[in-house]
Parts: C-alpha cells; structure tokens; sequence
C-alpha cells in the first residue's frame, strides 16, 4: 500500500470502491435497483452535513416507463439514450422552502425559520447545501455497490415545470443508477496533483 493509502482509516478495497476505482457509468445492466437499495443510501447520506441541518436535498425517483418518457425530451441528446436503458434515474432537487422544517430540524434555535424570510439568499442557502448533499449520495450509490451516472445536461426549468409545478423543489442533477453495463466506461481524465490544488499558509 502507498503511503497515502495507509494514512486513512478506511481499508484500500473501500478506498478504491468509494474513490479510485469508481467511475461515472454511460451504460447499464439490465439489473434492477430495488427499494432497499435506494432506502439504504438514504439511511447512508442523510448524515450529511448541511447550514443550520436544513437538509433540502429531494428526490424523485423515476422507475416507470410513462415517467421516463416525460423525462427524456428535457434531457441534452447526449444524455437520453442511456437514460431510457438505466433501470433507475432519480431528479435530485433543492427544496427552496425547507426552512418551513427548522423547527423540526434546528430546535434548540426557535428563530431560525425566520432567518431565511426572504426567498432570494433561501434559494441560495438550498442550492448549496443540495450541493453537498448530492455528493454525498453518490459516494452513496457507490456504497451500495452501484454505479452512477450524475448529468446537468438537461432543461432544468423545464423539469421543475414537468415535474415540480405544485412544489418548491428545484433540480440541480439527474443521476442515473445501476449495475454498469457493456463499455460503461470512457477513458479515465487527468486529475489535478495535491500540489496543484492545496496551499498552506
């Protein structure tokens, strides 16, 4: 093992199915994602962590074929023929009120739904925290021994009006998720060095 590899508490065969050896898959098999699976991730990433615990991250998940077909037109060409084959696609969306929840979530601080009074700076407070969330459910999917396909190529707007008319949510990624199929992958990019990326002051 390299040194870099020892230096973290987590075994090298974990290390390589969270990190380096997964990839973002452009195919899949025809294996189902079940309900316990998705449920699992959840119970994995909800720890998250989020701004005053706001948790605005939602999810809809796409199984049927009537539901996909409504999805595919707003997808980028690019992104459409190997949606229609993923056995699962799931919307990943901000909920821009998610401060009606804070009492439930930040109790010991009674006022903190009215800190995000004003839907503006809401909006961004629920991008970025969804942000994070989203990371963490694709180290998420890749737990559970899946693979995910995450794309923002896609009308956003038109999603939200599709899906989300009657509900606050505003989608950020669509990820497909499954068993990786035939040439799932492309080849593997350049990634940027430690001494690339950190300073230290």
């Amino acid at each position: 093992m390299t040194t870099t590899e020892t230096a973290l508490q987590l075994p090298a065969d974990v290390q390589d199915l969270l990190f380096r050896e997964a990839r973002t898959a452009n195919s899949f098999s025809d294996e189902q994602v079940t309900d316990e699976q998705l449920r699992a991730i959840y119970e994995l990433i909800k720890w998250a962590p989020t701004s005053m615990n706001t948790q605005p991250l939602r999810a809809l998940v796409i199984r049927t074929d009537e539901a996909k077909q409504r999805l595919l037109p707003l997808l980028s060409e690019g992104n459409r023929a190997k949606t229609e084959a993923a056995p699962l696609t799931v919307v990943l969306a901000a909920d821009v009120d998610f401060h009606e929840n804070l009492p439930q979530l930040f109790p010991h601080f009674p006022g903190a739904k009215d800190v995000f009074s004003e839907e503006p700076g809401r909006v961004e407070v629920a991008k970025l925290n969804t942000a994070l969330q989203i990371g963490y459910f694709i180290i998420g999917v890749r737990a559970a021994g899946l693979a995910a396909g995450p794309m923002t190529g896609f009308d956003a707007e038109g999603v939200d009006k599709e899906f989300f008319a009657d509900r606050p949510w505003k989608s950020l990624v669509v990820v497909n998720i499954g068993k990786p199929g035939e040439n799932p992958w492309f080849d593997r990019l350049p990634r940027l060095s430690f001494d690339e990326v950190v300073e230290s002051l």
